[in-house]
This record gives C-alpha cells, sequence and structure tokens, in this order.
C-alpha cells in the first residue's frame, strides 16, 4: 500500500509475502494484478488518441469496423468509455481463454444488446476490449507497445505493463486463493502464467490484467495531475462525471474511473478491480490532495476489500480505528466445523457475524460448503446442517430448498426430501427458474416409492 499527503508519501510497505513457499516479501515494488484499474490506462490511450487528432470519442463503431452489426454500428467510442453501448456484461468468453481479435469482435457483433446505445449504463468489461481493439486499429501498434511508449514511458513507470515487461521473478506477487474443496490456501501462480502465450489474449486484453506496483500508480497520479502526459482538456475529459452508475446518483463513471464525492464536498475520482484472485483499490481525493492505493495478492471478505477507504478514513480521522479485517469466511466456518460437532450448528452463525463484524448475508456461503462436506460425509453431518442452516437464513430462496432436498434425498430422509423440494417449487414462480426440473424429478421419484 502507499498513502500520500499533500505530495508527501506518508506510507509505502508491504505487507505478507509475494511467495509464501520461497518465503520472499511483497515490498511496494512487487508487481500485481491491478484488474480494472487497467480501464483507465486504456481509456487514457484513446484520449490520447485524440490528442493525436487520430480518433473523436463520437466516433462510430461502423468508421473503425465496416463489418459491424446493423444495430451495433452507431455504438460510439463514448459510450464504450462510459458502459453506456448497451453490450450484456456476458459478451465474450473466461478472461484467460484464448481467442483471437477477430473471435471477440464477431462475439460482440453477433450478440444482443441489452439496451438501446447511450440509453444507459451499464458495466461491462467487454466496452474496454473493444476500445482496445480501437486502439490497435487506429494506431497501427499493438495495445501494450502503444500504452508504454504514449504513458507509461513518459510518466515514468518502469515496472507496469501487460505480457511483455521484463521482470524480475522476486518482483511478482503470485495469487492465493482457499480451495473449498480441500480446506487450505492454494498458490494461484503469476498473471502471465495464465494469460495465453499467444497474442490471442483477446477475452483479456483492455479491461484488465494490466500489471503494476503501487509506486508506479502513484507515479501516474502524479503525471496525470502535472499534465505531463495528458493535457489539462484531456485530464478534465477522463475525470468528467459523464453517466449515474446508480440511481441515487451518488456516484458517476467518467472515462475509467469513478467520480463521487465525500461527506466534506470534496471530489473522489477511483476505480477498484480484480480478477478473482488479486484486488487493486486506486483512491484519488483530489482536492484534498490525498491518494490511497493498495494491492493485494489475496482476498478475504468485504472489509479486506475495503483497506484503501479504511486508511482515507484515518487520513481524515486521526482517531478514527478500523476493525481488524478477518479471515476469510468459509475459512471461518472450516475453523468452527473442526473444532465443533453438528450438534453446535446454532452456535454457527454468531461466531461468524461476530468475527466478521456484520450480519451474515452470504447466500453461497453455506451452500458450497453444504455439498463439499456431504460429498465428502457418509453419514449426515456437517454438510447437512449447514444447508438447513441456509434455509433459516434465507427461507425465501427456492434454489437454497432444492440443494437442502438433495440433502436429505441422498441421506433417503425422503419425508423431510419431499417437504424440501415442494418447498422449492412454491417459491419457482418464474417459469425459468433453474431448480424447477431437478425439484419436479426428484418429488416423481420419491412420490412413487409412496
Amino acid at each position: 500500500m502507499l498513502v500520500a499527503v499533500k505530495g508527501n508519501i506518508v506510507l509505502s510497505e508491504g505487507f505478507g509475502w509475494a511467495d509464501r513457499e520461497k518465503e520472499i516479501p511483497i515490498t511496494a515494488s512487487s508487481v500485481s494484478n491491478i484488474g480494472s484499474v487497467t480501464k483507465q490506462f486504456t481509456a487514457s490511450a484513446i484520449i490520447k488518441l485524440v490528442e493525436q487528432a487520430k480518433i473523436n470519442t463520437s466516433d462510430n463503431l461502423i468508421k473503425f469496423f465496416p463489418e459491424v452489426a446493423e444495430n451495433k454500428k452507431e455504438i460510439t467510442v463514448h459510450q464504450l468509455l462510459t458502459h453506456t453501448s448497451g453490450i450484456s456484461p456476458g459478451t465474450g468468453g473466461f478472461r484467460y481463454d484464448e481467442a483471437t481479435k477477430d473471435q471477440f469482435l464477431k462475439d460482440f457483433f453477433d450478440s444482443k444488446l441489452l439496451t438501446p446505445p447511450g440509453s444507459k449504463h451499464r458495466y461491462a468489461n467487454t466496452n474496454y476490449i473493444m476500445l482496445a481493439a480501437i486502439i490497435e486499429k487506429v494506431s497501427g501498434q499493438d495495445y501494450e507497445t502503444f500504452l508504454t511508449e504514449n504513458l507509461w514511458r513518459p510518466a515514468g513507470l518502469q515496472n507496469s505493463g501487460y505480457k511483455h515487461t521484463n521482470y524480475k521473478s522476486k518482483q511478482l506477487a503470485h495469487g492465493y486463493y482457499f480451495d473449498i474443496s480441500e480446506a487450505s490456501w492454494k498458490d494461484w501462480g503469476t498473471t502471465r502464467e495464465h494469460l495465453p502465450k499467444t497474442e490471442n489474449h483477446w477475452y483479456s486484453i483492455g479491461k484488465g490484467d494490466i500489471q503494476s506496483t503501487v509506486e508506479d500508480l502513484y507515479k501516474w497520479h502524479l503525471a496525470l495531475e502535472a499534465n505531463s502526459v495528458l493535457d489539462a482538456e484531456s485530464r478534465k475529459m477522463l475525470e468528467s462525471p459523464f453517466t449515474p452508475e446508480n440511481e441515487d446518483g451518488t456516484s458517476f463513471y467518467g472515462y475509467g474511473w469513478a467520480i463521487s464525492h465525500t461527506s466534506r464536498g470534496t471530489k473522489i475520482i477511483t476505480h477498484n478491480g480484480s480478477n478473482g484472485i488479486y484486488f487493486a483499490n486506486f483512491i484519488r481525493f483530489v482536492e484534498d490532495n490525498v491518494v490511497v492505493i493498495v494491492l493485494s495478492n489475496t482476498i478475504l471478505n468485504p472489509d479486506s476489500e475495503n483497506v484503501a477507504w479504511e486508511i482515507g478514513r484515518m487520513v481524515f480521522n486521526l482517531d478514527y480505528k478500523p476493525k481488524p479485517v478477518s479471515k476469510l469466511s468459509y475459512e471461518l466456518v472450516y475453523d468452527y466445523t473442526q473444532t465443533n460437532t453438528p450438534e453446535n450448528a446454532k452456535k454457527l452463525v454468531p461466531y461468524l457475524e461476530e468475527k466478521l463484524n456484520g450480519k451474515l448475508n452470504d447466500k453461497a456461503l453455506f451452500n458450497r460448503l453444504g455439498f463439499k462436506m456431504r460429498a465428502k460425509e457418509n453419514k449426515t453431518g456437517w454438510g447437512l446442517e449447514l444447508l438447513k442452516l441456509n434455509v433459516q437464513l434465507f427461507p425465501d430462496d427456492g434454489n437454497l430448498w432444492d440443494s437442502l432436498g438433495d440433502a436429505y434425498f441422498n441421506y433417503q430422509q425422503n419425508t423431510n426430501a419431499i417437504k424440501s423440494f415442494q418447498k422449492a417449487l412454491e417459491l419457482c414462480n418464474k417459469p425459468d427458474c433453474h431448480w424447477r426440473e431437478n425439484s419436479e424429478s426428484k418429488l416423481r421419484k420419491l412420490t412413487s416409492k409412496l
């Protein structure tokens, strides 16, 4: 993490391991995946092309891609930048699967628009992949080369890149995740090990997976403030609140940045990001001249994702004392079940809420772990108890009743299974609810035995 106040770096330090096995500590120079913080670099590259008079934000897709589908030819660069193109967030494939640029373009052009272009903000990574394709089309360079020559090198960034930057192995922070099947932390490796080795990376590029350090990101902030890489008009474009992100209008999206205000009325320019393993948060309190940057190679609970905001509160209130970041919720459940019998199931929820500093509202927690534990048990135990607890916490979720019915079915507790499946169907009030087929099928089997 790095914290700067009025141009002075007051904290620039690492905590924990970049590589646990080799006991290499994380430092302020450790390289992490910055997730969707990538987007403001992609947006800056587009605006650099505007400065170079090679593109306008009002340009339509048909200018760059004559083969664009009829319903998408009027989508503008501005709409891509602000996530108002109407494209579905589900367009494209998994970020680390191989895909050529042509395959991505086909996915984009063949997809169904959810809303007319320009009518609504809906965050979709696909918009920024398309912007990367436009950058390459207009500049005649590959995405990473254009960013290196026009943004990173002029700003003095030495440890930022997509795939081709030469890092020392000790710089790269390995990602870590909790494997719920084995109840242990696993080394995911580094981003480079997962990105396609070829240039067929078109489900990843532009939207995320740039790697950087807190030191480099602070240099980038200074370059923006000094208008040394982009001029003042360009910076204003990046940081303008073009479209509301929520219904109450408390946050707006600019070009690769989210814009809001503190309770004091001062402006915040920020973006966070994650690939599911790493987490990044870049917060610029521009009118207060305060910057907080946090990069993490693991994700715990929401409170771990709020660390940068908690640090911000500490900067502005020296008496503020944040609560400790707890263990991952899945790890806490395993801790409890390994030291308690299922007879103590009722005490699990209060235990978790105390450790997590808040109300338990994650429906997936007990559902996933209940299935995992049930698969390993030869008799009724914690797997069943977790699924029973889940329907007590969320009694109006038919999917959870269907999961409980499956557990009873496997344990041949037929009467309870029938009641659970009936409840699941009672709550299946939409024709497309995904558990309907399973509940109906199991009920037919159960009732045929009566």
